[in-house]
């Protein structure tokens, strides 16, 4: 028994596994504003407009723009962003819906009659440290 309870007490005083990932973006058009991105850990809220994992606002300075997470539970991950050019938050669209902001998915995925699925978003998020670059166009 004291040998079950030394395990269980190592168990829980070793800290769970954590990675971090920065995500780098390269902006094509407009070299200054924010990038405004969702990061999500499930194909569930991905796909179905669910709550994203994090969320953040990033400064382009110079066409390029990094935002960095950490604490992440190792996994699998997907980031939806777009480049807020006027600054107000939200992306800009037509009266029918379509953005008039650049926007951008990880994997640098491309639409196809609506964003991507997680299919071709998802990459892995292993080890301490992860980089993922994103091309916004």
């Amino acid at each position: 028994m004291k040998i079950i309870a030394l395990i269980a007490a190592l168990m829980a005083a070793t800290p769970a596994a954590s990675a971090s990932l920065t995500v780098s973006f390269a902006v094509t058009e407009v070299p200054t504003g924010q990038i405004m991105l969702s990061l999500y850990d499930s194909e569930t809220a991905h796909d179905r407009g669910g709550k994203p994992a994090r969320v953040a606002a990033v400064a382009v300075k110079e066409g390029k723009a990094v935002a960095q997470f950490d604490g992440l539970a190792p996994g699998r991950y997907a980031v939806k962003s777009f480049h807020d050019v006027d600054g107000d938050g939200k992306m800009a669209v037509t009266p029918f819906g379509m953005p008039t902001e650049p926007f951008a998915f990880s994997n640098n995925a491309q639409p196809q009659g609506g964003p991507p699925a997680w299919a071709a978003t998802s990459f892995a998020v292993e080890g301490d440290a992860v980089t993922h670059s994103i091309t916004i166009r």
